[in-house]
């Protein structure tokens, strides 16, 4: 019998530092190395990701901006991917600025990724979300309010961070429409609305996933709201400490936190590849 792990990232696999430690990275390479089948899956993109889990070196592939794409770890090679279609996106987003809100545009513009955003509009936690990104070969700021060139591209996830007030409403409006995922940043605070694809989740990529590699069973590991997909098809399921009651609700048991390295613990201590 295969058995797939799968791990939410962000206060799950990271540490509060935003980063996996030396243990979860020699833990998990190790085990990896030896047959474990593994993945983690996370609203970052491959590149971020590979960022915060740099000493995470072993092939394996990566389920990211929540499941619109996997990737190979080692390589970046694109697995599967999901893209909106371009009307719907258009009209989306359309509507989105009239309400006032300036969302970030993820899409591959002549062939390459980038994430677009109208650079004089945005409101500060969006800015200090793009601060945080400094330096990145996606970053695709557009001057002068370009509607149109916030449109163009292959269009795959829209981030949007702004007021309960503004962005509660388009959760309820799309949340059968599109996979959107409602929730505060555990980090800043601020409230965020991210919108994808249908098709495009963590469950979803995760079944796909299961299959192609020939698993019969699944073990998952999360903290947040939005990992609550992939409780929910897990033949067991484990919250991290740190998590938030509803997931710890759905959970099989409760595991040590993210900063006690809670998921590579319980990786070595229950897998015993021959």
């Amino acid at each position: 019998m295969k058995t797939l792990y799968v791990s939410d990232l962000d206060g799950t696999l990271l540490r509060s530092d935003q980063k996996t430690s030396a243990y979860t990275n020699r833990t998990i390479n190790r085990l990896v190395e030896q047959g474990m089948l593994f993945s983690y899956a996370t609203a970052r993109s491959y590149n971020t990701a590979h960022k915060v889990t740099a000493g995470m070196t072993a092939a394996f592939p990566l389920i990211v901006y929540n499941g619109a794409f996997i990737k190979d770890n080692a390589t970046g090679e694109m697995l599967l991917e999901n893209f909106f279609d371009q009307p719907d996106a258009t009209k989306l987003i359309r509507e989105l600025i009239a309400a006032g809100i300036r969302p970030i545009v993820y899409g591959f513009v002549e062939g390459e990724e980038k994430f677009s955003y109208l650079a004089d509009e945005i409101n500060q936690p969006t800015r200090d979300f793009v601060l945080s990104r400094a330096g990145d070969s996606r970053d695709r700021p557009i001057a002068g309010g370009g509607l149109a060139a916030l449109l163009e591209g292959d269009i795959f996830y829209i981030t949007c961070i702004d007021s309960p007030e503004k962005l509660g409403p388009f959760h309820e409006k799309y949340k059968d429409r599109y996979h959107c995922v409602y929730q505060r940043d555990i980090y800043s605070g601020d409230q965020w609305l991210e919108i994808m694809p249908l098709e495009a989740s963590k469950s979803r990529a995760i079944v796909q996933l299961k299959k192609q590699l020939g698993c019969d069973r699944l073990i998952v590991f999360g903290d947040a709201i939005n990992d609550l997909d992939m409780f929910q098809i897990a033949d067991e399921a484990y919250a991290v400490e740190n998590a938030c009651p509803e997931l710890k609700e759905a959970a099989t048991a409760i595991i040590a936190a993210n900063d006690e390295d809670g998921v590579a613990r319980w990786l070595e201590s229950h897998i015993d590849i021959d």
